[in-house]
């Protein structure tokens, strides 16, 4: 990356808007009706923790709630001692043309903070550190001293709190023990368990939950994700999730999980010329990302096949025909325990043998040929 290049946002998903510039949250009134209710019920917590699976629309939220936060007045401020208090509000919407909205959509906003993983610029090129670090957190301390003379709400936005290490941990705990007057901590987790208890405990939590295919498509139409697919199936192979539902899009995803089930479709017994071509496509430094990809769908089929063998197939196929291959190779729950089982070890000997630098190919059809293997002892 050159110099002068824009440098990518960490928080950002490739090919979609950042949520910051995502208007409308699609799938997750629930979530947006438990931060009005609190709030008009003068109930509103210091520190919120927005969980679900990555992609849901945990950010856009976050952003949502801090426009809707930073432009709504104190209780007991000029509107509430002069004249009848206002109506409590029924929506997190902001307008676009309003200047917070602007400011924040610029990064300009005085009164908010975004900590999230910084750039290492003594790395040669300057690369995004790994974790967000105690040096980071500590900015806070500057932000809450400078804000303070404006008075007013400040926001801080955590994306992702699961990121930090140890040491920015337990600075930010310091703060949700002790929180500055009128602040609001979000903070996006994907996996809450990562986090210190502690700073689990200081914090109101905020669900959010996957989404079907109406929503589903509804949100990629809102991201201007043009995926010409079926928002099922889509729906089905995400997990719920938008924004691997858009990562899947960029790397023809669906395309590959149909081949992965027509590959399988023949088990025992696969098409071997076929499933060479397949591993092959994750070869080369290059491929690195295609090599991840169908570790992420191959485990994805095995353990659809270990549900359809504990609850029957799914509701919604990934893939055209799938639901009669699961059904076939999952027939029971010996079935879903041996599916679960190769799950495990298969996927696990590939990220093995890919840190040890092995061929991804043949990594790839070693895992292939255990699947092929597993089907024909299920027909013996």
């Amino acid at each position: 990356m050159s110099a002068d290049a824009p440098r990518p946002e960490p928080d950002a998903v490739e090919g979609a808007p950042h949520p910051r510039e995502t208007r409308v949250l699609h799938g997750q009134a629930a979530a947006e009706r438990g931060f009005l209710d609190a709030f008009a019920g003068g109930r509103l917590h210091h520190a919120w923790l927005l969980t679900g699976p990555r992609g849901v629309g945990k950010a856009t939220l976050a952003w949502r709630i801090a426009r809707f936060l930073l432009t709504q007045p104190l209780p007991g401020g000029a509107a509430g001692l002069f004249g009848a208090a206002p109506p409590a509000p029924d929506s997190l919407d902001t307008p676009g043309d309003h200047p917070v909205a602007r400011r924040v959509a610029q990064l300009a906003e005085p009164q908010l903070f975004l900590l999230r993983r910084g750039w290492d610029d003594k790395a040669k090129p300057p690369r995004l550190k790994t974790v967000i670090t105690v040096d980071e957190v500590r900015r806070l301390k500057s932000f809450f001293a400078l804000s303070s003379a404006d008075g007013g709400r400040r926001v801080v936005i955590v994306d992702a709190a699961d990121e930090m290490n140890v040491n920015a941990a337990n600075a930010l705990l310091k703060l949700l023990e002790e929180p500055p007057e009128n602040a609001v901590l979000l903070l996006v987790s994907h996996q809450p368990s990562r986090l210190l208890p502690t700073i689990r405990s200081r914090c109101r939590e905020l669900r959010l939950g996957t989404l079907g295919p109406g929503d589903m498509a509804a949100a990629l139409d809102a991201a201007g994700a043009e995926t010409g697919a079926d928002p099922a199936a889509l729906a089905e192979l995400s997990g719920g999730s938008v924004g691997e539902a858009i990562r899947l899009t960029n790397l023809d995803g669906l395309e590959t999980y149909a081949k992965l089930v027509a590959l399988f479709a023949r088990s025992p017994g696969m098409d071997r010329a076929a499933a060479l071509a397949l591993a092959e496509s994750c070869a080369g430094r290059e491929a690195e990302t295609r090599f991840d990809l169908m570790l992420r769908l191959a485990g994805l089929l095995l353990h659809r096949l270990a549900r359809t063998g504990a609850s029957g197939p799914p509701a919604a196929e990934a893939a055209p025909g799938e639901a009669g291959v699961l059904a076939r190779l999952a027939p029971d729950r010996a079935a879903a325990l041996r599916w679960a089982g190769l799950a495990d070890a298969a996927l696990g000997r590939a990220r093995r043998g890919k840190a040890v630098n092995l061929d991804p190919a043949a990594l790839i059809l070693d895992m292939f040929l255990r699947i092929d293997e597993t089907a024909a002892r299920h027909a013996a």
